[in-house]
């Protein structure tokens, strides 16, 4: 379980169910009622810092509230926490490979789980929001060797959610973090952050959108006036917990909700 926090830090302030010592990765998909499905799914990454997953908050809830508006969740059981080797500032490595791999394998389930192959987004939180951004933007460069005929797939998701995310801009700089970059043919992106994130400025969310607008990508962000950080999809009182109706609504105008013709 997590530590209870007090919420000039968090939204939630509970203990939720986190995961990790994660050296397999895995993928757990959660399925719409059949007469909600749209054919579009999306590959959700925990948040934790690179050291854990939260599981609960921010894996479960979130399939689930997909599940709700049609959508496919698979969430992503990245690995967890940071190896030897890798800074604690930094993004690690081996979460990338795993993302890059999960997109991939849910479009080669495309006809075996009635996924459309061009509807497979992606979304993320905190760290995994970061993950998230650097699975929707890195897809040009592949970060391990391919395995078997998955691997010849294409690992670029249709959009991307990053909420409340990290590790975005570079250190004291209005900037794009090192390692980071926005190339045109990146896929349209909602952002949602809260105003007051102790944990992880809203600054990095302001940032990326203002790449992307310069890049001519397609991008919608939502800064909560005083919201703090890991929110998630829970409903409360608070207005940043509206996130998930102004989501769905861009997602519906860009086509990812209507039903159509699945395979």
């Amino acid at each position: 379980m997590s530590p209870r926090l007090d919420g000039t830090q968090v939204e939630v302030t509970e203990p939720t169910r986190v995961v990790t010592h994660v050296t397999k990765p895995t993928v757990t998909v959660y399925r719409p009622a059949k007469d909600k499905d749209t054919g579009t799914a999306v590959v959700i990454c925990p948040g934790g810092g690179y050291w854990n997953l939260y599981w609960e908050l921010e894996g479960e809830e979130v399939a689930a509230w997909l599940n709700s508006i049609g959508v496919t969740g698979v969430v992503l059981k990245y690995r967890v926490p940071r190896r030897p080797g890798e800074p604690e500032r930094e993004p690690a490595r081996r979460p990338l490979q795993d993302a890059q791999r999960a997109v991939r394998l849910v479009r080669s389930k495309a006809k075996e789980w009635g996924i459309r192959p061009d509807q497979v987004g992606i979304v993320g939180f905190s760290a995994g929001g970061h993950l998230a951004v650097a699975t929707a933007t890195g897809f040009g460069k592949r970060t391990y060797e391919p395995v078997d005929a998955i691997d010849e797939l294409n690992c670029r998701p249709d959009f991307a959610i990053p909420v409340y995310s990290g590790y975005l801009t570079a250190k004291d700089q209005d900037e794009l973090a090192p390692g980071l970059s926005v190339p045109k043919d990146t896929p349209p992106v909602f952002l949602a952050h809260g105003g007051a994130d102790l944990i992880s400025d809203p600054g990095h969310s302001v940032v990326l959108y203002r790449a992307l607008a310069r890049a001519g990508v397609p991008a919608e962000l939502h800064v909560y006036d005083g919201a703090a950080h890991d929110f998630g999809v829970r409903r409360s009182s608070r207005p940043c917990s509206t996130w998930t109706d102004s989501c769905e609504a861009w997602l519906r105008g860009r086509g990812f909700l209507d039903p159509g013709t699945r395979p």
